[in-house]
């Protein structure tokens, strides 16, 4: 029987205790576990073993988060490679900047590991499906302008479908557009309904096929 390779993450942060006790516990889970005190040393490892995603600080000396995922998004080998920021700043706007600049999901410290643990395995269950849709979205906004299965969207509902397609979660919607999450909702049943779909994965694999 072939053995299920592990998950590799990389933990970057200068903070060398709280390192050690993630390390230890995301070993614990099942995942191959290595970690960067620099975002220096993170990128000369990257280059080195390229891990199947990253856990990030932002307030890091020299280069911070920010300026790491940055970095990333460059490098076409690495754009799709999952990022989650762990840290204490959790300001609305720092949030907001963290998902603009492309990260999957934000965690403020202090946190529950087991909160950290199940952003995680939502990921990398759905890892397949989110590459899909950000391969898909390089050109969504031209194939948005042009498809005929659309025109009945109303702009709000193209904004919404877009983020969808990039793997974000309603909450994180939320947080990107500036708006409640209760009007996510909505604008995700009315997407639905349009759609004549049941849940967000078939309304994503329907707008793929049909855009």
């Amino acid at each position: 029987m072939k053995m299920k390779k592990l998950k590799k993450i990389l933990l970057v942060d200068d903070d060398h205790n709280l390192i050690d006790l993630l390390s230890y516990y995301l070993s614990a889970e099942g995942f191959f576990v290595d970690s960067a005190y620099t975002i220096r040393n993170a990128l000369a490892f990257i280059d080195y073993d390229c891990p199947d995603l990253i856990i990030s600080d932002i307030m890091i000396k020299d280069l911070n988060g920010y300026d790491f995922i940055k970095l990333l998004k460059l490098d076409d080998n690495l754009v799709d490679l999952p990022f989650i920021f762990l840290t204490a700043k959790g300001m609305t706007s720092d949030r907001i900047k963290g998902y603009n600049l492309g990260c999957f999901a934000y965690l403020t410290k202090p946190f529950n590991p087991k909160e950290l643990l199940a952003i995680i395995n939502n990921i990398f269950t759905n890892i397949n499906l989110i590459k899909s849709s950000n391969r898909f979205n390089l050109d969504v906004s031209k194939k948005f302008r042009s498809s005929k299965f659309l025109q009945s969207f109303t702009t709000r509902e193209k904004h919404v479908l877009k983020l969808l397609l990039r793997g974000y979660m309603n909450k994180e919607i939320a947080i990107k557009l500036d708006t409640s999450l209760r009007n996510v909702e909505k604008y995700v049943s009315r997407l639905l309904y349009k759609t004549n779909t049941r849940n967000r994965v078939e309304l994503i694999r329907t707008v793929i096929y049909l855009v």
